[in-house]
């Protein structure tokens, strides 16, 4: 019996451990995030930015002498009415880890109010040999209808175009 108890104590405290010492799923991914993919590849020089930045209320960050790159994300935020807001990031390779550059809603997506299905890049690889990004953003504008696909595209000088894609 008190191997037993043991046993018990001994699985209740290194499963307390455990629950302690891994982030709550709602701190790492707010459930509003329906679809996220990160793509893309860009490169800078010292104070260029490919897209624009939001402002901020924590400190600016330095500006480094460094050229700086990283990649880009884009994701789905799901709102009260199921439609979907996307946002495209900047995302910079620092030391200290990945580190936001700016952050731009695409209001393309915004103004025509879309159930978002689906975000897939164009290269699953993870391998971009091309500054620039190319994803396609599954939508519908009617619940019951077939998606439609979007292109999201930025090119090697920073510029944004989205467009229904065509086949």
């Amino acid at each position: 019996m008190r191997a037993a108890n043991l046993l018990l104590a001994a699985a209740l405290f290194s499963g307390a451990g455990m629950a302690a010492a891994a982030p709550a799923a709602d701190t790492i991914l707010p459930s509003s995030i329906t679809f996220a993919t990160s793509t893309g590849y860009w490169e800078e020089a010292k104070g260029e930015i490919a897209i624009e930045r939001a402002p901020s209320a924590a400190q600016p960050a330095a500006i480094s002498a460094e050229p700086r790159h990283g990649y880009y994300k884009i994701f789905a935020v799901r709102q009260p009415d199921r439609t979907s807001k996307v946002y495209l990031q900047q995302i910079a390779q620092a030391d200290e880890g990945p580190e936001v550059v700016s952050t731009l809603e695409l209001h393309e997506f915004t103004d025509i109010k879309p159930y978002v299905t689906d975000i897939r890049p164009e290269n699953s690889t993870g391998i971009i040999k091309q500054p620039g990004l190319f994803a396609t953003v599954y939508l519908k504008t009617d619940p019951d209808a077939e998606p439609d696909g979007w292109t999201v595209m930025i090119d090697e000088f920073g510029e944004i175009t989205v467009e229904k894609a065509s086949n």
